[in-house]
Order: C-alpha cells, then structure tokens, then sequence
C-alpha cells in the first residue's frame, strides 16, 4: 500500500447509494481540491509525521488577548471545540509539543476555527503561533458510521473489476466534486503506455465492495466508464 508524507486529519469519504446533483453544504478540506492551495507558512521541508495526523494551521492571532485562527484539515468539529491536549509542531522543529486546547468555536463560513491555548495570553504569544501545525496522535480517530471511511484508509487499495476479478490498479488519492467523492484510481500500465489515472464514483452501484482487511476495492464500472479520461 502508497504511503503518504502529508497526514491529514480524519477527512472521510462517505459511500453513497446514488450519485448526488445537489451541492453539498459539507466542508470541503483544500488539500482534496483539484486545485493545489498555495500557502506561505508551509513548511518548506515537512518533518517526518509517522504516527501523526495534522488537524489544522494556526494562521493568524484573533484579538488582543491571545486567541488565534486555524485553518482546519479535519472534518471533525470537535478537534477545536473539545478542551483537551492537542500537540503543537513549530517550523523547523521535529517533535511536537503538548498544549492544552481550553475552548474553540467555528467561524462560519470560512473553514476557521478560534481557539484558546494554555499559556497563549496576548497578542504577541499568539503571532509567535503563526504558521504552527495542531496535531493529534494517528490512534485518536473519531469512530465513523456506516459507508464512511478514512480517506487515509482507502488510499493504496487495490481496485479490482468484480466480474473478472482483474487487478486494475490502486486508489491514490479521494477528489470532492460537489456532494459526491470520486476515487482517484491509477491504471497498471501495460509495457510501451503511460500510466493514467481515472476517477471512479464512489457510490454502491459502482464500488459495491470495500474491504480494508484484505486491502481492496471492487468496482463495477458502466461501459466506457475506464475510457472516460482518455
């Protein structure tokens, strides 16, 4: 199975019964967008995260007295808004640091979180945050309900047509388009071809077996379906 250098937090990928036409109110988490987000405070070498997941980006100090802004990369609310510890990685350091998250609300609309940490008590601690990574260990994952997967658990699948039982490839990537998750499925190339990718929708008609103990996915594809991207 493809690992990946860039843990993101518990972004998950719903199977649904039908493909949807209505766009969803869902947050949509940028590292998943077609489109690669541009972002300064990345840090230009990312640290080793085995064992990590990384739930947000502290990007900017709220007020005077020691709040900040985070951009999350998490579908789970409670990550900001649950009192707890949380771990802080700062640029340029490879271990992080336990914190203490006191409160947190959501700013509506804008995919930001405004939260308190232990010890941050005005403005200038908090702009000394700027750039930082919320991180939780990668065994603190939120239970799912039915049809929802860890999009860091189908990653690396290896996709199989249901009928012949042939090996087509491997998931590499879960792309949102509106209301629907699409898996990104890159083709075994045969000698002399390119490799390819193609997007598969992730509903039960077509992907009508997930199995991530024997690391698989089964599709059946409408004609023409694997064609699409050429």
């Amino acid at each position: 199975m493809s690992s990946r250098s860039d843990e993101w937090d518990g972004m998950v990928a719903r199977r649904n019964n039908k493909m949807n036409q209505k766009t969803s109110n869902r947050q949509k988490k940028p590292e998943r967008e077609t489109k690669k987000r541009e972002n300064p405070l990345s840090f230009s070498s990312p640290p080793d995260l085995d064992g990590w997941l990384v739930i947000g980006t502290i990007v900017a100090p709220q007020g005077l007295h020691g709040e900040v802004r985070v951009y999350s990369d998490s579908d789970f609310p409670e990550r900001f808004q649950t009192p707890g510890k949380r771990w802080l990685l700062r640029a340029g350091e490879s271990e992080p640091q336990a914190v203490e998250l006191l409160q947190g609300r959501y700013l509506e609309g804008k995919n930001l979180y405004i939260i308190r940490l232990a010890g941050v008590e005005n403005r200038n601690q908090a702009e000394e945050l700027r750039g930082c990574k919320l991180l939780v260990p990668e065994s603190d994952r939120p239970q799912l309900a039915e049809d929802e997967y860890h999009i860091l658990d189908l990653i690396g699948l290896s996709v199989i047509t249901q009928e012949t039982q042939q090996e087509l490839g491997e998931v590499v990537d879960v792309v949102f388009a509106g209301n629907n998750e699409l898996l990104e499925v890159k083709l075994h190339c045969q000698p002399q071809q390119a490799q390819k990718t193609v997007l598969i929708p992730f509903v039960k008609a077509i992907v009508p077996v997930v199995d991530l103990e024997t690391g698989r996915v089964e599709i059946t594809p409408p004609e023409g379906l694997l064609e699409i991207n050429n």
